[in-house]
């Protein structure tokens, strides 16, 4: 009998799975994951790329249509709808964060979310949603498995482009039921989708690579729909997939009988503010620090600071020393250690330029040095931040954080979740629509109809100024 492809495995476990293989500890973290992704969504309708992108993917109509999240006058065909929401999602850097390096929810929960308004039957109920969305994430996490290069912070392609892609293929071939042989040819044309460079990091197209891979992978789902053929061994060849990383190494996936999530094992870390991951582990480093430099509300005594050290990875685009915009600053190390220092917290307006670009900011930047200990590597699951502080005075405090608040190491409280969505959403839905999505992710299991969920996000929230009652 002839070994099965690596690429069929992929195609029959997307196929076969069910809902009654989801776990307890998967429908849970998956729940957490969406309500933060909506989160972020609606915060990113704030952006200048989001307003950018919806202007122009307006050119394109269709009869069927889906919601804009938080634009109940703005409906797109569902590719544009998914396109535009995964740019929101990633606009500010604010989404979710997994291991082997990806941010994984963007690409796939925005075709999840078109897909459940624009086809009007079969009903979905939120456990389709749930199986789809996991799906989506599982098929991402196995092919970053696949190379030891996806383990680091990457260097040559964002990893949303290239795996995310094909998760939202993935996720799309189940939710719209594809047979096995569909789900391989969706998977093969979303290859061909797949890539984009980390050149762009720091810019404002760096979040198309999200809003990207889920239109594509939406794409490649209905091109297979409509019997498009490509090549059935995509993931198997380094020629296929493996052009996106070295030392590619694919394994056929195990039968659907042994199947175990890789969410079930490794959780996603959450963002506490809009930036980069590995800044994360600065801010919580300066935070310490700053104690040893302040009492009280007094402000930080920059003259008496002499430098700064941050022993952090050699991460080439997060190492920005003086950036002059926001996106620049979200990818600074030193922007974010400045910005905890001077401030004591890290909020959505620190990336504001008139932020970045205050006095005492450019003066204390100027006093900020790195340093790249050969032990500390560019890993999400191993790096640190040490961080020196020498005063004029010869003194010198030293902090160091092996974890942040938020990491899977250390997660986010539900309350603290809560509280994050809360933030994101109230500028752009009502209370009354916040909380009955907090409620509804939080039972999404029992959801009969999934589509509720976009009919909440189309509550906008109240004017200024009420209008009188009739």
């Amino acid at each position: 009998m002839m070994l099965k492809s690596v690429t069929e495995s992929f195609a029959k476990v997307i196929h076969g799975l069910k809902v009654g293989h989801l776990t307890d500890r998967v429908i849970q973290r998956s729940k957490r994951m969406v309500l933060d992704a909506l989160g972020v969504g609606l915060l990113g309708t704030s952006t200048e790329v989001f307003h950018k992108v919806s202007r122009y993917s307006k050119i394109y109509s269709s009869n069927v249509s889906s919601t804009v999240w938080g634009q109940p006058e703005l409906r797109l065909p569902p590719t544009y709808a998914a396109f535009v929401n995964g740019v929101a999602i990633h606009s500010m850097d604010f989404d979710d964060t997994w291991y082997p390096a990806t941010h994984p929810s963007g690409p796939v929960l925005p075709v999840l979310m078109a897909l459940s308004e624009a086809l009007p039957s079969p009903k979905y109920s939120g456990l389709d949603l749930l199986l789809a969305f996991n799906v989506g994430i599982e098929v991402q996490g196995r092919l970053l498995r696949f190379s030891k290069e996806a383990y680091d912070i990457p260097k040559r392609f964002h990893p949303p482009s290239v795996v995310g892609t094909l998760g939202s293929a993935a996720a799309a071939s189940k939710f719209l039921g594809l047979s096995v042989t569909e789900c391989q040819e969706a998977l093969a044309i979303a290859v061909s989708y797949a890539g984009a460079p980390m050149a762009n990091a720091a810019t404002q197209t760096k979040p198309l690579h999200a809003g990207n891979a889920a239109r594509h992978g939406l794409e490649a789902a209905f091109l297979a729909m409509l019997g498009l053929q490509g090549n059935k061994r995509a993931l198997d060849l380094e020629t296929g997939f493996g052009a996106f990383y070295a030392n590619y190494s694919p394994k056929v996936l195990p039968d659907l009988d042994s199947h175990t999530w890789l969410l079930d094992k490794q959780d996603v870390a959450f963002k506490r503010f809009p930036a980069h991951l590995a800044t994360h582990w600065v801010a919580d480093t300066a935070a310490s620090l700053r104690r040893h430099l302040v009492s009280d509300e007094a402000l930080l005594p920059i003259d008496r600071i002499e430098r700064i050290v941050l022993r952090i990875p050699d991460v080439q685009y997060v190492n920005r020393p003086f950036p002059s915009s926001e996106h620049e600053a979200r990818h600074s190390f030193q922007y974010v250690a400045c910005a905890m220092l001077l401030d004591a917290a890290i909020t959505v307006p620190a990336f504001h330029k008139h932020q970045i670009n205050r006095p005492q900011v450019r003066q204390l930047l100027g006093k900020v040095e790195l340093e790249h200990p050969r032990d500390n590597l560019p890993n999400f699951n191993s790096l640190y931040c040490e961080m020196s502080v020498a005063l004029k005075d010869g003194a010198i405090f030293t902090e160091r954080s092996d974890t942040f608040y938020g990491h899977w190491r250390k997660p986010l409280s539900q309350k603290d979740l809560q509280e994050k969505f809360r933030a994101n959403s109230c500028r752009t839905l009502s209370c009354h629509a916040v909380e009955r999505l907090i409620e509804t992710v939080g039972n999404l299991e029992d959801l009969e109809d999934c589509s509720v969920l976009t009919t909440l996000l189309k509550e906008p929230s109240p004017p200024k100024i009420a209008s009188k009652s009739i």
